[in-house]
């Protein structure tokens, strides 16, 4: 009688442990999220306004040094300009593997004109703050998120982000990014970068 009175409690038993277990099997499961992956092509609102082939096209930009890139280039033809005006523009196009955050057209506009004529009349500062803009080294949109890298001027600018979405000193929009030309990568922002102290 022992025996069958034990067996008759395990009986019992087994379906009240299985009932959670079965359960368990229904119980929602929480899953990390994927990182966005980092674009592989240009991206940014502004990659639109490029044109489709001929000069200043991403195919004809990818041909050219950087600073011939930005001068034949509609967007960036006041920072062509400028890196004329300083002397950069052999430089930049002598260099290998570096990284250009070109401010546009509408980042110079956003300067009063006393600021504008402040800068480019003196070549020092000029200098200082075009180089403050270049990278020696290839930046990859992997690398964007929380970026920290010491730029030509000799200070560090930092990026920060995510996806298609990504600002330079938390101050300035990457508006079209990683476009490609024979010596650097460009990624065109709407502000101008002040180099600190």
């Amino acid at each position: 009688m022992r025996f069958t009175a034990t067996r008759m409690a395990q009986a019992a038993i087994a379906p009240a442990v299985a009932v959670p277990l079965a359960l368990g099997a229904f119980a929602p499961h929480t899953y990390a999220q994927a990182p966005t992956p980092a674009p592989t092509g240009t991206f940014g609102p502004d990659c639109s306004e490029l044109p489709r082939s001929g000069e200043g096209s991403v195919a004809a930009m990818a041909e050219q040094k950087v600073a011939d890139a930005a001068a034949g280039s509609r967007q960036l033809a006041q920072l062509a300009a400028a890196l004329t005006k300083a002397g950069l523009g052999d430089t930049l196009n002598q260099a290998k593997d570096i990284t250009l955050f070109a401010p546009t057209n509408h980042a110079f506009n956003s300067l009063t004109q006393a600021q504008r004529d402040s800068l480019l009349n003196d070549p020092e500062q000029l200098k200082k703050v075009l180089t403050y803009h270049v990278v020696d080294a290839d930046v990859t949109p992997s690398e964007l998120p929380n970026g920290s890298f010491k730029t030509l001027e000799g200070s560090q600018l930092t990026t920060s982000g995510s996806g298609t979405s990504f600002k330079v000193n938390n101050t300035a929009d990457i508006v079209c990014g990683n476009i490609p030309t024979a010596n650097a990568t460009v990624y065109l922002i709407d502000g101008l970068l002040t180099p600190p102290g």
